[in-house]
């Protein structure tokens, strides 16, 4: 899974006057379909049970947890993160760096299941898939890390839950409608990104898994879309889609990706890092490396080194 991960917003912490507990102190926020539940944790816990009558996409703002959700193993749940949660489901959650100091924040939004239905309904009337597929939440895929395009729709569900507008209710169901697609769509990668099969029929296997193998070589749309068995403005609408980026930015994350791989090597070269991950230029290479991980390769590499 891409390491690269997108905060959302933490909010202004509540006054310890008004605080009615030290272990997920609630507040809610109600609007016609949804409602959104901010939780805050100033004491070091252990098991905490949590259950919705909805599903519930939750997401770290500040601090630390520890999930127990399914019969999977416990994994650390951090700022930058999403989990979703079918309804009726207990997560136990533990907090072991909870405090008055360093308190964790978290937002769970209870979606009622007629609004996803019809959400759902209308993408695949609207914006009907390839062959026999449709838009669904992939509920055993739960777990994964905040894309921009995904911060930034959780930034603004946030807003509009907590407006006072009159519109708010309008605008939080267009919001929540496009949380469902980037929640799709980077389930959709993260599945790929795992190496797990789609859909059989679902042409986007084949073009993941060519770029995949060929990285070195010069890809371009129009060899992509034949491929797919597409026009050329088919195919990039079609890859967007599913995905929620486009075929460049899929195929420049892949590299960016393999060239992490190379680099824990800690004696390869950085311009054979850059050559073999299918960039013609260094410079390139490292001002696209910096902006995707926020450190050059060399400091990357030096990670690994013992």
């Amino acid at each position: 899974m891409n390491n690269q991960r997108f905060l959302v917003n933490p909010l202004q912490l509540s006054k310890e006057k008004s605080l009615k507990t030290l272990v997920e102190n609630r507040t809610i926020y109600n609007l016609n379909h949804c409602e959104l539940n901010l939780f805050e944790t100033y004491e070091s816990s252990k098991l905490v049970p949590l259950k919705f009558n909805d599903l519930v996409v939750t997401s770290m703002l500040r601090g630390k947890k520890v999930m127990h959700l399914f019969d999977d193993p416990e994994f650390d749940y951090l700022p930058g993160e999403t989990v979703i949660v079918p309804s009726n489901v207990e997560m136990k959650i533990d907090f072991p760096e909870a405090s008055k100091k360093n308190p964790t924040q978290c937002l769970a939004l209870a979606i009622e299941q007629s609004k996803i239905t019809e959400i759902l309904n209308f993408l695949n009337e609207r914006y009907p898939k390839e062959g026999n597929n449709f838009w669904q939440l992939n509920y055993q895929n739960y777990f994964f890390y905040n894309n921009v395009d995904m911060a930034a729709t959780i930034n603004k569900l946030i807003k509009e839950c907590m407006s006072t507008s009159i519109t708010k209710d309008a605008l939080a169901d267009l919001t929540l409608q496009e949380l469902l697609i980037r929640i799709i769509q980077t389930q959709t990668a993260k599945s790929i990104d795992e190496g797990n099969v789609l859909q059989l029929n679902n042409p986007i296997n084949e073009v993941t898994t060519y770029i995949k193998q060929n990285l070195r070589e010069n890809i371009n749309l129009k060899s992509l879309s034949d491929k797919a068995c597409m026009s050329s403005a088919s195919f990039y609408r079609f890859f967007k889609r599913e995905l929620g980026m486009s075929p460049i930015e899929y195929i420049l994350n892949e590299k960016i990706k393999y060239a992490k791989k190379l680099l824990k090597n800690p004696a390869i070269q950085i311009n054979e890092v850059c050559y073999l991950s299918g960039f013609e230029d260094a410079n390139y290479f490292i001002r696209l490396f910096k902006k995707h991980e926020g450190i050059t390769p060399k400091q990357y590499q030096l990670l690994f080194v013992n």
